[in-house]
């Protein structure tokens, strides 16, 4: 069976990158990383491809006379390296509803929080200044509406009393790396698809996100 092929959008250090490279490496998750591509070219991430030999792009948004071409040269480059999923794990842009049509359910994100909560940034501070006892992240389909596209799997933890949102972030960033590699391998296989806007499992549509056990596994 041909291995699936995965290209990854990332702006910053790239650990979410990482455990997709590690569980590669490690035989847990049956997928070859074709392109990391991004949009600063000093981005950690990139450095952490490079690393592990696999092909790099870094565009500059500012070369470009407008947002809407830097879009489709990039969509254009991840094309061409046929993959059949598009990670999104930690891409700091706005992306044209246009760019993206093409990758309707073959694209995804990792974003820290429990969405349809706190979409957009600083996420961990603003659990806190609402008084969550319960925070995480959320994998789910990339649509034009940002961080709004349909849910495929949740990790959450408890926020402690008194916590810094430095150090919840660090708590839920570990819970991101088990539960993007989870997510990304029920993909991989097949199990999870999205059709007609929603998201199926085991060709069963779900209600509500996967969650992510203490076993790493995800169930609903």
């Amino acid at each position: 069976m041909p291995t699936f092929r995965i290209a990854v959008l990332a702006s910053g250090r790239g650990s979410n990158l990482q455990a997709l490279i590690d569980a590669q490496r490690a035989g847990a998750l049956p997928i070859e990383i074709v392109l990391v591509a991004g949009d600063k070219a000093g981005a950690r991430a990139l450095r952490r491809a490079e690393d592990a030999g696999i092909p790099t792009v870094a565009l500059d948004p500012k070369s470009y006379p407008t947002r809407v071409a830097f879009d489709v040269d990039l969509f254009g480059r991840i094309a061409a390296s046929a993959p059949d999923l598009l990670v999104l794990a930690g891409f700091m842009r706005i992306l044209d509803p246009a760019a993206l049509a093409p990758w309707q359910g073959r694209a995804i994100n990792i974003h820290p929080s429990l969405l349809p909560k706190y979409p957009g940034l600083h996420t961990h501070r603003r659990a806190i200044e609402a008084g969550d006892a319960v925070h995480g992240a959320t994998v789910h389909f990339v649509t034009a509406e940002l961080d709004g596209g349909p849910g495929i799997a949740q990790a959450s933890i408890d926020v402690r009393h008194g916590e810094t949102p430095e150090a919840l972030a660090k708590r839920v960033l570990e819970r991101e790396h088990r539960l993007l590699v989870a997510s990304v391998s029920l993909i991989a296989s097949g199990r999870i698809t999205l059709r007609d806007g929603a998201v199926h499992f085991d060709d069963a549509p779900l209600a509500s996100p996967l969650r992510l056990g203490r076993d790493d596994r995800l169930a609903g």
